[in-house]
Order: C-alpha cells, then structure tokens, then sequence
C-alpha cells in the first residue's frame, strides 16, 4: 500500500477548489477498505446524501417547470455512479487513492465504482471540514459541467434504460415483482423486486406507487450491471 505525496494530495485540492483543514479528513476520504486502516465507508454515507441534495436544489432552481418525476430522473442521472466516476476522472482522484495491495494490482485505480464512492467520500469529508453552505458549494462546483448539460427532455427513466440495454444484448427483460405494500391507501409505500434471470442478479427498492419503486430498483440494477462490466 503506497500513500499519496503531500505534492499530489496539495494539487488534489486545487482541482477540488477547496482546501482541507484537517488533512487527516481527506486522507480518510481517498482510502478504500481494501486498505485494512481508517476508511472511507462512513464518509461515503454523508457525502451520497450531500450530493444528492446539491443536484436536487441545483434543478429546482434551473427547471421551475419541471415536474417531480422529472426532477427526479435528472438528480439521478447525474449522481448515478457512472456520471460521479467521470467527474471523478475529470479531478484525477485514480493517483490519489489509498488502495490494498491486491485491489491495487486487479485494477482499483480505475474501477468506476471505487472512483465514484470516493468522490462521495471526498463530499462527505468536506461537509465535516467546513459549513454545510460551503460545502454545498464546493460540491455544486464538481457537477456543474453534468447539471448544465443536463435537459428533462433527455433523460430517460431507469427502467427504460435497462429495457433498451438489454434488447441491445440480446438478453431476456426484467421482471418486477411487489414484495411489501406497507401504509394507508392515501399513502402507501411499496418494496419491489427487479429480477435479471439470466444473470441471476437482483435489487430491491421502495417508493410511494408501484411504477415509482420498479423506477428506482431498475436503476440499482444498471448500477450493478455496471459494477459487474467494471470488475
């Protein structure tokens, strides 16, 4: 396990435009758990949260028009973890990250997966160094190129996406199924299940309508689809 140099966690910053105080943050923010130490897990947890607000606040305020199942479909393509690896990319995060010998060698680096929860982490980790408004701004900075280019009348919902990826692959369509309604009639919540077959792969998600949950568990599964390209 090699350590990034002060040189490259100082240059780091500037393509972040925001500089640490506490520099032990950071580190915590570019180590995987592959690296058996302090990692970046629980940080990844308060910056997923972090930037999904940023993006939400940044269309409510650019789409005034824009219903909720639009503004819901814009926030979630551009913090899905293909959208957060490329700016990830953009901010050269791969020469910085604190990675375990053999995730390392397989590949780490460049994992898509470990890119974009890092840049997550890195969130997290500004939100504890600095105000929330503060961090809300350093963050918006990152998504700004992926806000901008962003148009309701592009994005297309999950489900449809996941269709149209696996007619293009020749494979079987997905099956959803309702595990668990749960709440009164006025306001319900539903658990879903999408199923890949052929891959016997699976995810789960709840929301307040059926079609609304099916949305949302086809979008973990092209997560997973391309976790499992990545690998």
């Amino acid at each position: 396990m090699s350590l990034p140099s002060q040189s490259l966690l100082t240059a780091l910053q500037r393509r972040l435009g925001y500089q640490f105080a506490d520099t032990d943050l950071l580190r915590r923010a570019l180590t995987h758990r592959s690296a058996q130490r302090d990692h970046n897990e629980r940080l990844e947890f308060l910056g997923d949260a972090l930037i999904g607000m940023t993006a939400a606040a940044a269309f409510f305020q650019r789409f005034p028009d824009a219903d909720e199942g639009a503004l819901s479909r814009l926030r979630a393509a551009v913090v899905s973890g293909q959208s957060l690896a490329r700016i990830a990319q953009s901010l050269e995060l791969s020469n910085c990250l604190i990675l375990g010998e053999s995730e390392r060698k397989s590949g780490g680096r460049h994992r898509q997966s470990i890119l974009a929860d890092c840049l997550e982490a890195l969130a997290g980790a500004v939100f504890l160094d600095a105000s929330v408004a503060e961090a809300q701004q350093v963050v918006a900075g990152w998504l700004q190129v992926s806000i901008e280019a962003a148009s309701p009348s592009d994005v297309v919902d999950a489900k449809t996406r996941l269709q149209e990826w696996l007619q293009g692959q020749g494979k079987p369509l997905p099956e959803y199924s309702v595990i668990e309604v749960k709440g009164l009639d006025h306001e319900q919540s539903f658990r879903v299940q999408c199923r890949l077959v052929h891959l016997q792969l699976r995810t789960e998600a709840v929301g307040s309508s059926r079609r609304g949950a099916e949305k949302l568990a086809a979008a973990d599964m092209l997560e997973k689809l391309a976790d499992s390209v990545d690998d």
